[in-house]
């Protein structure tokens, strides 16, 4: 049996997907080529880039006055080329930008080398809810509290924070474009595409292998990229050239194909939802209901992929890792910039694994606790 890999990017595959792409390495479907050998412009890959998009929209319901891009970079670079491609949509090249956490933070503080961002709301504080004090970025800030300037290109957000465990999905109607960063919970449940304008995600959490970026992006919203945009990344130069303003990650993009096809076979993004809030549910029962493990995020924006957690002791978080390896529990400890655990459950983590993680830290307690 497999361990169990908690990782938080590059992320566990579904063992389905992964038994296919050994079996069709040297060999897709007759051809005689492996998918890294085979021309980005000839028959066989246009056949799987065009199934992919065409699983992807099914999943997510995407409306045919969007255009998916497959292209390269990862979910940071997006941080630049998201101004670059968008902030011609206002007359003063300006945007709002929602922070919440690590990764929103990158996101703001790249985009003020490319344009005159501001910053409509901040978690970055200490908050007191419901009578209880929370730290910065363990909470996420109310879309009726975001100052948002009327004349601005767009507004972006991150709907999951991977380091500090943040998740916000439920999103307001506004008068400019929403644009979100769904780098870790793509997939992981519906998106209402009336108002979300723009959605970027990198692959390697719950699409695939790192090395491909994914766009959804509404069609009008094209066409406005600062000159300075590279042509490569330009959104429109993508949406018209089919992804293939250059060598797409061709790779990456047929192993992402393969995970849409499971994810059908699943039984869609629905019943993904389903399970993913089983998993989360299962963990966070475990670490509230405990005295030895704690969880410090608002319950109203818990993470449903990336669960981080402390001991009560931080002196034994070494011996639980080692523990948790040997257990066959790989890849928990936390992000450097907050320490303790954390547990990616992304869509490929089978509830046995959340299972199998819960006994280990219950037995973990009553060893040590």
């Amino acid at each position: 049996m497999r361990p169990w890999n908690f990782s938080a990017g590059p992320a566990v595959l579904p063992f389905d997907v992964l038994q296919q792409v050994s079996a069709e390495l040297t060999d897709w479907h007759g051809s005689g080529m492996s998918v890294m050998e085979m021309s980005h412009r000839g028959p066989q890959f246009k056949q799987i880039i065009t199934e992919a998009e065409q699983d992807l929209r099914q999943l997510l319901a995407i409306p045919d006055d969007f255009a998916v891009l497959f292209t390269q970079g990862g979910a940071q670079a997006q941080n630049a080329l998201v101004p670059l491609n968008l902030l011609g949509l206002s007359a003063d090249k300006t945007a709002d930008y929602v922070v919440s956490g690590r990764w929103s933070q990158k996101s703001f503080e790249e985009a003020q080398r490319i344009g005159a961002v501001r910053l409509a709301a901040s978690s970055n504080q200490i908050r007191e809810m419901d009578a209880t004090e929370y730290a910065p970025y363990t909470w996420f800030p109310e879309p009726a509290q975001w100052d948002i300037n009327e004349k601005a290109a767009y507004v972006h957000a991150c709907s999951n924070e991977t380091v500090g465990g943040v998740e916000f999905g439920d999103w307001p109607e506004l008068d400019i474009p929403l644009v979100i960063d769904a780098s870790s919970d793509i997939l992981s449940q519906p998106i209402d595409f009336t108002r979300v304008a723009a959605v970027y995600a990198g692959a390697q959490k719950n699409i695939g292998p790192a090395g491909l970026t994914l766009i959804i992006v509404r069609k009008d919203l094209l066409g406005h990229a600062l000159p300075q945009c590279p042509s490569a990344l330009n959104y429109t130069l993508l949406e018209q050239q089919g992804s293939m303003v250059n060598t797409p990650p061709t790779f990456a993009i047929y192993v992402a194909g393969l995970v849409f096809k499971w994810l059908q076979q699943q039984g869609g993004v629905a019943e993904i939802e389903r399970r993913n809030k089983e998993k989360a549910q299962l963990l966070y029962e475990t670490i509230d209901r405990s005295g030895f493990y704690a969880n410090s995020v608002a319950p109203s924006v818990r993470s449903r992929m990336n669960i981080p957690f402390q001991l009560h002791d931080s002196q034994l978080d070494e011996l639980f890792l080692k523990e948790a390896a040997e257990a066959g529990l790989l890849q928990l400890k936390g992000h450097k910039s907050v320490g303790g655990m954390r547990a990616s459950i992304y869509n490929a983590m089978p509830l046995e694994g959340v299972q199998a993680l819960v006994q280990f830290m219950q037995r973990f307690e009553e060893k040590y606790g």
